[in-house]
């Protein structure tokens, strides 16, 4: 299983649950598992082990081949990848109100993985609880004002500015500003 399954396999998970009209809570109760973990992993923010991953699927009333049989086709070789602003992908990956993901990319590339978004944020919109990824996360403000708070220290971020940091360590956003904010996101896992 390569790298770029893991993080295909949040969006199936995800995918399969809104399929089935399943809710977040429902799927947790039956895997044997947290409403956190499940949104965690649908959310590519950790990778499941084989027995929560077995758990859940079985929870989800699907066999592992079924569960796994498109991946594959999204899976090809390309020599390089053109991704046109009309193919980017909305994308859901927390319920915080003002937030709007969009994915451009991801793919692993040589035992490596990376996930990338641009993420637009409402005036006033903020995380209200601390999260962790697994994963080194790049943050590019194209425009707008930000506070990031990592542990206990906070920042503001202005148009241009970039941020590098392991997503392990608890952190947060808000939007500071009067406009919608444009952050890219870059997680290397």
């Amino acid at each position: 299983m390569t790298e770029e399954i893991l993080l295909l396999i949040g969006d199936r998970i995800r995918a399969k649950r809104q399929e089935k009209n399943i809710t977040l809570e429902l799927l947790a109760s039956k895997a044997g598992v947290s409403k956190g973990l499940i949104s965690q992993i649908e959310n590519n923010r950790t990778v499941p082990s084989l027995p929560v991953l077995l758990s859940i699927v079985y929870s989800l009333d699907e066999d592992m081949r079924g569960f796994f049989e498109s991946l594959q086709e999204k899976l090809r070789n390309e020599k390089y990848m053109l991704i046109r602003k009309d193919d980017t992908k909305k994308i859901s990956k927390e319920p915080v109100k003002g937030f709007s993901y969009n994915r451009i990319f991801a793919r692993a590339i040589q035992s490596s993985a990376f996930d990338m978004a641009l993420l637009e944020i409402k005036p006033g919109a903020a995380r209200r609880k601390m999260v962790t990824t697994e994963a080194f996360e790049l943050k590019y403000l194209v425009r707008g004002t930000i506070e990031y708070q990592i542990n206990k220290e906070k920042f503001e971020m202005s148009a241009g500015d970039s941020l590098v940091f392991d997503g392990r360590q608890p952190h947060r956003i808000r939007n500071a500003g009067h406009e919608e904010a444009l952050l890219l996101i870059v997680y290397l896992f």
